[in-house]
């Protein structure tokens, strides 16, 4: 007689007394494919993005601002239909562990293939797209969701009218340095009364809109009686070019100067003359102003700069790029803060918006991210052997010391000290307008302070422009109206 069974249910109940070890959560994970009739000649390769919203609204794939819902990355090679991209907790996410923190309960969820070189935004035209999709979803429990890339997004460009009109005009500048074909784009308005007076010339206004503003938002602009006015397009192949010549999105400075203006000007009965150009715009807009005005001082008559992006490196928002060695932790030990509110408290902090970017970049690199921190890097920083911008910092926010050169160049405070002798004359007669709030939401008011500083120091001749630190204001809260500066642009042209 054996006693072997016995034995046996004596061992399992032993091991069943014995601590077990918590079951690991099952997770959310998402299987992303691409529709058969989506499937690119050749497989494309890009970034498959994935963003959770709320369940009565479409998710938003670059809002760091608290509170925020989880947004994926993962990239893809050569994608075909029957190669479906897995996302879930080990994936890139926004922000970190956030998945497994989700609440459980219901969400809306879509998903982006993005493949679109020359445009760097989740819905640029030509990227592969799902629908929104209403879904429960539970981390503890576990919820596998499958999203199929069925549609190809459009280019979205409203019809032109009598006065608004959008142009995507071939730029050889931009194709020769891409080695493909560019276009450059940008929103004109019109005066009301153009088609009625024939023999009637206009001032040009080159107006630039905040951070990543399409020319398709020209459709906002007023028309008004004096001048043609045209918004540049706030989308390249990096993220926002910024309107400047750069060593990653190419000579954007030289295409609006030398194939954009005068083609307008010529099209649309523009006075043709420095005298009567013009540019002004806020926050990203107020920086591009300004370079502009100060790159080409000869080319503008005038500049009207709100809230610009930091106008020195000394204060790249917070930080001094120059003496300070990590840009996410400050010199007392602290994640440095990125956004505040009006009075001071933090919103978020430059590591957490990076993160975002990095979750949003090709290889989960920041720096291709196509947001705020990734597009200044783009503009400022050189290219890498790879072909890419160099980033700036590393990953753990290591300021990289050897590309500071290059950045020099795009520090509008130096490069007007510097240059003073030249520009000085250029510039006289109040060509220079800057404001700015000093509770700006990120900072901006402490580079402009050293600018205005360094400004007042400034001899033979003395600097007459104006800039404006104004109390209490936060970003895009003050400054001039529409009308006082298109006004003032009225004087300057006669």
């Amino acid at each position: 007689m054996t006693r072997l069974p016995a034995v046996a249910a004596l061992f399992a109940a032993s091991a069943a007394a014995l601590p077990q070890p918590p079951a690991r959560p099952a997770g959310v994970t998402f299987q992303v494919k691409l529709a058969p009739d989506q499937v690119g000649k050749p497989p494309e390769s890009g970034r498959v993005l994935v963003a959770i919203g709320p369940a009565k609204r479409a998710p938003d794939f670059t809002n760091y601002v608290p509170p925020v819902l989880p947004v994926l990355g993962a990239d893809a090679d050569a994608l075909t239909a029957d190669k479906p991209v897995t996302l879930d907790a080990a994936s890139d996410v926004f922000p970190e562990g956030g998945l497994a923190k989700l609440p459980a309960g219901e969400y809306t969820v879509q998903a982006v293939f993005a493949t679109n070189r020359d445009l760097n935004v989740p819905f640029a035209p030509g990227n592969r797209i799902c629908r929104p999709v209403k879904v429960k979803l539970d981390p503890a429990a576990g919820t596998n969701v499958t999203l199929t890339l069925d549609r190809t997004q459009p280019d979205d460009v409203p019809k032109d009218t009598a006065t608004h009109k959008y142009l995507s005009l071939p730029s050889k500048l931009l194709s020769d340095f891409h080695g493909r074909p560019m276009v450059y784009r940008v929103g004109v308005v019109l005066p009301p009364d153009f088609a009625k007076e024939p023999d009637k010339k206009y001032g040009l206004v080159v107006d630039v809109g905040g951070f990543g503003t399409r020319y398709t938002h020209a459709a906002g602009l007023r028309p008004d009686p004096r001048f043609v006015q045209i918004l540049p397009d706030g989308a390249g192949p990096f993220g926002d070019p910024y309107q400047v010549d750069s060593a990653n999105n190419g000579p954007y400075g030289a295409a609006l100067t030398t194939e954009v203006i005068p083609h307008v000007e010529k099209l649309f009965r523009c006075v043709g003359d420095p005298k009567a150009r013009f540019t002004c715009g806020g926050s990203t807009g107020g920086w591009v102003s300004l370079a502009l005005q100060l790159f080409y001082p000869d080319f503008f008559n005038g500049c009207w700069s709100q809230c610009p992006d930091s106008v020195t490196f000394e204060r790249f928002e917070l930080a001094d790029i120059y003496s300070e060695p990590n840009m996410y932790v400050n010199r007392f030990g602290f994640d440095r803060p990125g956004t505040r509110t009006l009075d001071g408290d933090t919103v978020s902090t430059v590591r957490w918006e990076c993160r975002l970017e990095g979750v949003l970049g090709r290889g989960g690199r920041w720096e291709l991210g196509g947001r705020d921190w990734a597009s200044w890097n783009a503009v400022y920083g050189p290219k890498g052997k790879d072909g890419l911008p160099v980033p700036l910092w590393d990953k753990a926010g290591a300021i990289d010391k050897t590309v500071l050169d290059h950045w020099r160049k795009y520090d509008l405070k130096r490069h007007l000290v510097t240059n003073w002798k030249e520009l000085g004359p250029k510039l006289a007669g109040g060509k220079v307008h800057i404001w700015v709030g000093d509770s700006d939401d990120y900072f901006l008011n402490a580079a402009v302070r050293r600018l205005a500083d360094a400004a007042a120091r400034l001899k033979d001749p003395a600097f007459d422009g104006t800039i404006l630190i104004e109390a209490r204001k936060g970003h895009a809260s003050g400054g001039w109206t529409r009308k006082e500066m298109l006004d003032a642009m009225e004087k300057r042209m006669k």
